[in-house]
């Protein structure tokens, strides 16, 4: 059925997203060393992420440390961390509720209507939990482009958007798809007859 297979393909591109996701959050890549501007030529690049920050040399080491204490760390970052984790949760228990409602699932309910119902319910809950990436990746970007056209901060301490956050916002997208191919598969409304039903006559009109 071709709404069996929206189900199937909403939850491929959910759980793709959802790995992105996850990939992303973990990676260190999320803004890195900018030197626009400066002719000195440095064999160090430095990345910044949600968990750790790491220098990576010419040489090809690569040394990384993790935030010693949360209460160190910018409001920008508490709250990208807060939201990117809220919408891996988000996702993977809309994933969950929507494996349960879809039609190639035996869990759930035996009712076609109340398992469309338990997708559709998924699907939001996949949706609500993708915009939370979004708002994170797209804040932690106006951040960074604040930091890097403000006149007092110095060349050397300026950065660009990194790898990861691009991988955050591509699975945040691919998620908000999935979720709302999830939730269109909403059932329709069984239409009553709207002429009167007919009843066996009754004894008493024989009398």
């Amino acid at each position: 059925m071709a709404n069996s297979g929206l189900q199937i393909l909403g939850f491929a591109l959910a759980l793709l997203g959802s790995i992105g996701l996850i990939i992303g959050t973990i990676l260190p890549q999320w803004k890195m060393s900018s030197y626009a501007g400066d002719n000195i030529i440095t064999a160090v690049a430095m990345y910044e992420g949600l968990w750790m920050s790491c220098a990576y040399q010419s040489t090809g080491q690569i040394q990384c440390k993790v935030y010693d204490s949360m209460l160190n760390l910018s409001s920008a970052v508490q709250a990208t961390r807060a939201l990117m984790i809220l919408s891996i949760l988000g996702s993977l228990a809309g994933l969950g509720v929507a494996c349960m409602g879809m039609k190639c699932t035996n869990c759930g309910s035996d009712d076609k209507t109340r398992k469309s119902r338990i997708a559709m319910t998924g699907g939001i809950i996949i949706i609500i939990g993708s915009l939370c990436a979004i708002v994170a990746c797209s804040w932690y970007c106006h951040r960074i482009i604040q930091d890097f056209y403000n006149p007092f901060t110095p060349v050397n301490t300026k950065y660009e958007f990194g790898s990861a956050i691009f991988i955050a916002w591509a699975g945040s997208f691919l998620v908000i798809v999935g979720g709302a191919m999830l939730a269109a598969t909403c059932p329709k409304a069984k239409s009553t007859p709207k002429y009167p039903i007919s009843r066996p006559p009754s004894s008493k009109e024989y009398v």
